[in-house]
């Protein structure tokens, strides 16, 4: 009789597993694809491309873009991480993953993996647009910049969004998302330019991560200057999400594993 010792896989090796599981798991119920790259496509196609003003000034519809372009990262990371987490900690599967021997890191970071591929690609369609429809323009070096800083600007929320799925059921999940998504969106400057916004709202909206992560965007993209504050309130928030996310998967670990 002989035996045979399976050699340990690396915690990179596991990651990548981790994350082609995932996003084979997304690719096979289409509807949660068309809804991911949908709605900031919708929007950059009906309320920028008919506005002659917007559309046909190349720095406005670039920042225009980048700001629908910060709505599709945002919306992405909460309802992958959020509503995703809540439904797979529903299924039978999720439990036996958490007791393997791998631990929780591989598991976590293939999940960042592929959150992050599919922020990348909410963004195709919104570019096409952009390109074919609008005076919208950005240099080589510009556009390579704004695609690394997809990561830094989508961290708090994927943060967030781990905190609201192992925190909540699936159903209350997907509520909260929503609750949470489309006010910090308004508010933060997402679908209407804060300049538009009375001083005490524009005061708020640069306290919000929406607001700073939305302006971080648009200096990269065009090289409008961000308010002097913005780096330090997308990095507050990213810490406060940070303590949340890993309170959540505490408090989930010791209520069903312990």
């Amino acid at each position: 009789m002989t035996t045979t010792t399976l050699a340990p896989r690396s915690p990179l090796h596991l990651t990548l597993l981790h994350a082609r599981f995932q996003f084979l798991e997304t690719v096979r119920v289409p509807i949660a694809v068309i809804g991911n790259l949908l709605f900031p496509t919708l929007a950059m196609f009906f309320f920028v491309v008919p506005q002659p003003e917007v559309s046909q000034n190349p720095g406005i519809a670039t920042a225009a873009a980048a700001q629908l372009a910060t709505f599709a990262i945002i919306s992405t990371c909460l309802f992958s991480f959020g509503a995703g987490v809540a439904e797979d900690r529903a299924m039978p599967f999720d439990p036996y993953l958490r007791t393997l021997p791998a631990g929780a890191a591989p598991r976590l970071a293939g999940r960042v993996v592929n959150g992050i591929v599919w922020c990348l690609l909410a963004l195709v369609p919104l570019i096409a647009i952009a390109v074919v429809f609008t005076e919208a323009t950005i240099t080589p070096q510009r556009l390579l910049l704004a695609l690394a800083c997809v990561p830094v600007v989508a961290l708090p929320f994927l943060l967030l969004g781990l905190a609201i799925g192992y925190a909540l059921s699936n159903k209350a999940a997907i509520a909260v998302v929503q609750a949470v998504l489309f006010p910090l969106a308004f508010a933060g400057g997402l679908f209407m330019p804060p300049e538009v916004f009375p001083g005490w709202m524009n005061a708020i909206s640069r306290a919000l991560p929406t607001r700073a992560a939305r302006d971080l965007v648009i200096d990269v993209a065009t090289g409008y200057p961000a308010y002097a504050l913005a780096l330090p309130v997308l990095v507050g928030w990213t810490v406060l999400f940070a303590v949340l996310a890993v309170t959540a998967y505490r408090r989930d670990e010791g209520r069903r594993f312990r």
